[in-house]
């Protein structure tokens, strides 16, 4: 009997990784990818080893030492995490595996949790290994039992790359049976493979540039290509990974028949875009972010001299920022085409403004949760630097204090420490207070604050410690003193740690305690040197989670003056009322009580528990 399931994007990857007998699975949490180690260790019954490692280069050496055991492993990261394992990436590329490693990266087109829009099909290009890119839940499903196929046949590492579209949507999966195969780890010694000084490199190279011609044979036919072909059509349509879903979709729309390659693997099928240009005229070509497979079909036109005209990004009209969509498609298909868009509302209402990449919708910035401890951290971390001084920030949702004026720079991971320290090396005389949380501190934070110490940087570290990796989804990290699976371990002591790497000032207050905090900020910009201030609080979602409840907050509206100091903390729980000049708290109050501590009429106070 087909057993279906309607599931996450992540949650059919995950159990992918189940159906293909992945043994040792380990990641970083980054949105959109952090769901696929979730649902693996929340697995009861389990034969396979899972971890959320420190950070991506880690988590992707862990996994390269199992495949070089000979087992199956995975390791999970989001687009911008394979910038820091970019390191192992490449020379793993040389050594290749015993077993089977696939390195899943989950690409982010629109920025809608990331720094950029970075595509890792580049990463599979520059590090010359194959990369497989889903077009559905299904797919992204059935793809990774092949991916350990195909590692394991090529000795290489595979790259998988789910976009946002697929690891977070949802569709019927068709489930398949479970590999039950468990291969032993048994690493052999091999210096030649395994031990890249340059003598062994200069060898491992020619034989990763050998190993493309079997990659290109073996891709060529995979099920993740296919061509359609219509006796006497000069039109046809090039789409990679769920480019091909809305660029078909586009078409029917149209009414339209085309000539069809749909494209699933790096490197792409060279055979399949020889048949094609045999035929057609124009070429269309469909992907999200870069024009990846658009440059390898003009190559691929130009060694056959093909007088083909190939459409896509580069000239356009197919945009190169942002996600594609069905719209998108159908517009570039009816431009070229000289078709009518009738599937368009003629009546789209005086404030709707249509547009190919995206709707005018109405502003809604992010802001930090009711009751954030970040909140009481920033207000303190302000009042005592003032508006003036510079305030690095990092990734998390501290990010989101941009709203309270304390985060001037946001670069990538850990980056806020050592942008500080580059600030007061540079010469910079205004005071530097750089925040920065406890799951990026212990991922690339710690170094940077060991080399501001050893070089003398005059800056405050602020680490921002909400007991989780908050952003990402509540993922435990070495700060919590417990592993994915929920198996207790040794917990970071923060204030030794900092103590250790050399940190001569470290000081640990209460963000929801105001008066406690400034202290504390206070002695830390009086000290000369690198001084770290840990604000520690509970995140405000995991205290409600295990049962800790506050009494939530009132004003009382009489003696409200509406002087708006309790609104200017930007909490979504405080609302003004612009006609009565008065401000009110809402039923989003947690009782974390920092607007009954500013409130200068003492108006806000503690309401029915």
């Amino acid at each position: 009997m087909i057993k279906r399931e309607y599931m996450l994007g992540n949650v059919a990857i995950s159990r992918g990784i189940v159906e293909g007998g992945g043994q040792v699975i380990s990641g970083y949490p980054g949105t959109p990818s952090s769901e696929i180690i979730g649902t693996l260790a929340s697995m009861k019954e389990r034969n396979f080893f899972v971890e959320w490692s420190v950070n991506e280069k880690v988590a992707l050496e862990v996994a390269a030492g199992a495949a070089m055991t000979g087992v199956r492993s995975v390791v999970t990261m989001k687009h911008v995490g394979l910038n820091v394992a970019a390191d192992p990436l490449m020379t793993l590329a040389y050594t290749g595996v015993k077993g089977s490693l696939i390195i899943i990266v989950a690409d982010d087109p629109s920025c809608h949790s990331s720094q950029n829009e970075q595509d890792t099909r580049r990463y599979s290009q520059f590090a010359m290994i194959p990369c497989l890119d889903p077009a559905d839940p299904q797919e992204a499903k059935d793809m990774v039992p092949y991916a350990f196929e195909l590692s394991h046949k090529l000795q290489t590492p595979v790259i998988f790359r789910p976009t946002t579209r697929i690891s977070h949507g949802k569709s019927d999966v068709t489930l398949g049976p479970v590999n039950e195969e468990y291969f032993e780890a048994d690493f052999q010694k091999d210096p030649e493979k395994w031990v890249m000084i340059p003598k062994n490199a200069r060898i491992r190279h020619p034989h990763l540039l050998n190993l493309q011609k079997d990659m290109l044979a073996e891709l060529e036919d995979s099920p993740w290509n296919s061509l359609e072909m219509y006796e006497g059509m000069k039109f046809g349509v090039i789409a990679s990974g769920l480019a091909s879903v809305y660029a078909k979709e586009a078409l029917a729309r149209l009414g339209f028949e085309s000539c069809f390659l749909k494209i699933g693997t790096y490197p792409i099928p060279e055979g399949k875009i020889h048949t094609m240009m045999e035929q057609v005229d124009t070429v269309r070509v469909f992907e999200e972010m870069e024009p990846l497979v658009e440059e390898q079909v003009r190559i691929i036109a130009q060694q056959l001299s093909s007088p083909v005209e190939i459409i896509g990004k580069l000239q356009g009209p197919v945009p190169r920022v942002f996600e594609l969509n069905v719209d998108v498609c159908a517009d570039v298909l009816a431009e070229v085409l000289d078709l009518e868009r009738n599937d368009v509302p003629e009546d789209k209402g005086e404030d709707f403004e249509y547009n190919a990449c995206r709707l005018n919708l109405p502003m809604r910035p992010p802001v930090m949760c009711s009751g954030c401890s970040h909140r009481g951290t920033f207000h303190s971390m302000k009042k005592v630097f003032g508006k003036n001084a510079i305030f690095p920030s990092d990734i998390g949702c501290y990010t989101l204090g941009i709203q309270s004026g304390t985060v001037d720079t946001t670069l990538c991971m850990g980056g806020s420490i050592t942008v500080a320290s580059g600030m007061y090396q540079a010469g910079e005389k205004k005071p530097i207070c750089c925040s920065i949380g406890d799951s990026t501190f212990f991922h690339t934070g710690m170094n940077g604050l060991l080399n501001a110490i050893y070089n003398k940087a005059d800056i405050t570290v602020t680490i921002v410690d909400n007991r989780t990796t908050a952003m990402t989804g509540h993922q435990p990290n070495p700060g919590m003193g417990k592993t994915a699976t929920g198996e207790e371990t040794s917990e970071v002591d923060m204030v030794a740690l900092c103590k250790s790497l050399g940190a001569g000032f470290v000081e640990k207050a209460d963000p929801y305690n105001l008066e406690e905090t400034e202290e504390a900020f206070k002695r830390a910009k009086d000290y000369k040197g690198t001084s770290v201030v840990i604000t520690e609080q509970l995140c405000v979602i995991d205290a409600k989670r295990s049962g800790i409840c506050r009494i939530p907050f009132t004003i009382n509206a009489d003696d409200c003056m509406g002087c708006k100091i309790c609104v200017n903390l930007g909490c979504p729980a405080i609302e003004f009322d612009t006609k009565t000049k008065k401000a009110s708290i809402n039923a989003m109050c947690t009782g974390c009580g920092i607007c009954a501590r500013l409130c200068k009429f003492d108006v806000i106070t503690e309401g029915k528990k």
